[in-house]
């Protein structure tokens, strides 16, 4: 059982970190020191990049349950 939840564990890691790296919100390293013109614009998800942001949740829910029920075996 233990063997299981550490290949699903790794393979949700695997697929969390995708997830992550898909997103388009800063546009670069220059944006995350100030850089950007974007400034603090709102803007509203739409479409896939509403579904990704939502996987990129239930994906990172998913691991701490996983990583939880490790602890408890």
């Amino acid at each position: 059982m233990e063997r299981v939840l550490t290949i699903v564990q790794i393979l949700i890691s695997i697929f969390l970190v995708i997830s992550i790296l898909l997103q388009q919100k800063g546009s670069g390293l220059g944006s995350a020191l100030g850089g950007g013109d974007s400034g603090n614009i709102y803007s509203t998800r739409r479409g896939a990049e509403k579904v990704l942001f939502y996987s990129t949740i239930v994906l990172s829910l998913a691991f701490l349950a996983i990583s939880l029920i490790r602890i408890r075996l």
